[in-house]
């Protein structure tokens, strides 16, 4: 009886140390293999393996490889009314650290990207170099709520939206540069600087990426929707949002890259100039010509006058 009694006792003791390394990861829903770690939940990260502290954001770079991973195998809990949008998603190459590798590929297309993540050089082959990590210093993201009778009070809205930032991202607020509101548009300004970000701080481009999930309703976060309440009312957002990056070094496009609004836009005000500088010309020569045209009749009349 007692050797039972024994491993009963034994078979608890484990029971309750498994539970106690089970944990869940707040912040990252896209991971697995949870375990307590000096009582800091720490996961694996889809698609990567690579290991995660559930304390902080989840890097962008691991975040899109878990996405396309999860996308792949079915694994992927789809919103409501969902469909797949893959623009600008592609599998990453991530460092140990999460942090992007300055070259991506997809086969034998390679490009550069920022620390974002976002290709800033035309596609070439394989033989392209990369020689550096260019920094993305500058993130405006631009949103847009959904149509009502009257805006909505300006500092009240910049108020929630810097305090949430701060609070849901964990992101210093010194790195929030603003927080403007054009009705129906709101734009936040995030700003960076590789020498002002201090280690452990999280990156503005992980920001960027978490606060697009949310507002297109596929948040990272498990079980943590975003909700925007503000002057004590719920204010709902377009799924539509835009995210524009400024790097430290301008990127390297050449014109096959631009598209072809942009290329139409520019033809037409060289033929604007063409056509400009082909009028000035024309009338300098028949103003010249009808110069020369009097002097000549001045001097006829000059002759008559002498003879």
């Amino acid at each position: 009886m007692e050797p039972l009694r024994g491993a009963a006792l034994l078979l608890l003791l484990c029971a309750a140390a498994c539970a106690q390394n089970d944990c869940v990861c707040e912040k990252n829903k896209r991971v697995t293999d949870c375990r307590l770690v000096n009582d800091v939940c720490q996961c694996s990260s889809i698609g990567s393996g690579v290991t995660v502290n559930c304390d902080t954001l989840t890097s962008k770079c691991l975040l899109m490889k878990a996405e396309v991973k999860s996308t792949k195998s079915g694994r992927r809990e789809k919103p409501k009314d969902a469909f797949e949008d893959t623009d600008g998603l592609y599998d990453p190459e991530c460092e140990n650290n999460g942090v992007f590798k300055a070259k991506q590929c997809n086969g034998t297309t390679c490009w550069c990207v920022n620390t974002a993540g976002v290709r800033r050089t035309d596609k070439h082959d394989t033989d392209l170099k990369c020689n550096q990590l260019v920094r993305t210093t500058w993130i405006i993201v631009k949103m847009k709520h959904a149509e009502r009778e009257t805006p909505l009070n300006t500092e009240s809205l910049k108020k929630f939206f810097k305090e949430t930032i701060s609070r849901r991202y964990m992101l210093n607020g010194r790195y929030i540069a603003d927080v403007t509101y054009e009705n129906p548009y709101i734009f936040i300004d995030l700003k960076q600087n590789s020498s002002d970000k201090s280690a452990g701080e999280v990156d503005i481009a992980d920001v960027a990426y978490y606060v697009e999930k949310d507002v297109k309703g596929d948040s990272i976060f498990l079980n943590n929707r975003l909700n925007v309440s503000i002057d004590n009312e719920v204010v709902q957002l377009d799924k539509a949002v835009a995210v524009y990056y400024v790097d430290e070094i301008a990127p390297e496009f050449s014109m096959k890259s631009l598209t072809p609004g942009v290329i139409a836009v520019i033809v037409i005000v060289i033929i604007a100039i063409v056509a400009g500088i082909v009028v000035l010309v024309l009338t300098r020569r028949k103003k010249g010509k009808y110069v020369k045209a009097e002097v000549k009749e001045m001097n006829e009349m000059h002759r008559g006058l002498n003879a």
